[in-house]
């Protein structure tokens, strides 16, 4: 009887150590999920970035962010391995469309070639605004004649 209780508990501390591993490998996977979240979310480096919430449709892992420089509008959408980006020069910029929606924003960059937009989903209504003059200001800067002497 001895053997068997014996027998018993050793089957029983063994189970009880795979389900600990199997608890340690599963809390392992989700920090590792997270630390992936967490470091795509980082701002990219400018002055003038603007990053979408994650409260709204389609950012709710990797929020997309649009950087405005006095060249060039990009917009960076990071994924699971990489990212995508799409960028306009800052002459092909035709038009600017905001579509204020009750919480959020949605920008449209339209380019003088007729192909797709650049769609930013999820800012703030002032964020828009801000993006929206900020192209304003770099493309009147850009095409101001110089000064007259």
């Amino acid at each position: 009887m001895d053997t068997m209780n014996t027998t018993m508990d050793t089957m029983n501390a063994t189970s009880y150590t795979w389900v600990y591993v199997a608890v340690g490998v599963l809390v392992g996977l989700a920090a590792l999920v997270l630390f992936v979240v967490w470091r795509k979310a980082q701002k990219v480096p400018g002055d003038h970035v603007f990053r979408a919430s994650r409260w709204s449709r389609g950012n709710r892992l990797f929020p997309p962010q649009v950087a405005i420089t006095p060249d060039s509008i990009t917009l960076y959408q990071p994924q699971w391995i990489g990212k995508m980006e799409e960028s306009i020069h800052l002459t092909h910029v035709s038009s600017i469309k905001i579509d204020t929606n009750l919480l959020f924003s949605d920008v449209f960059i339209e380019t003088t070639g007729g192909r797709n937009p650049i769609v930013c989903h999820g800012h703030t209504k002032g964020d828009a605004v801000e993006m929206k003059r900020l192209i304003e200001r770099f493309q009147t800067e850009r095409y101001k004649g110089p000064e007259p002497s």
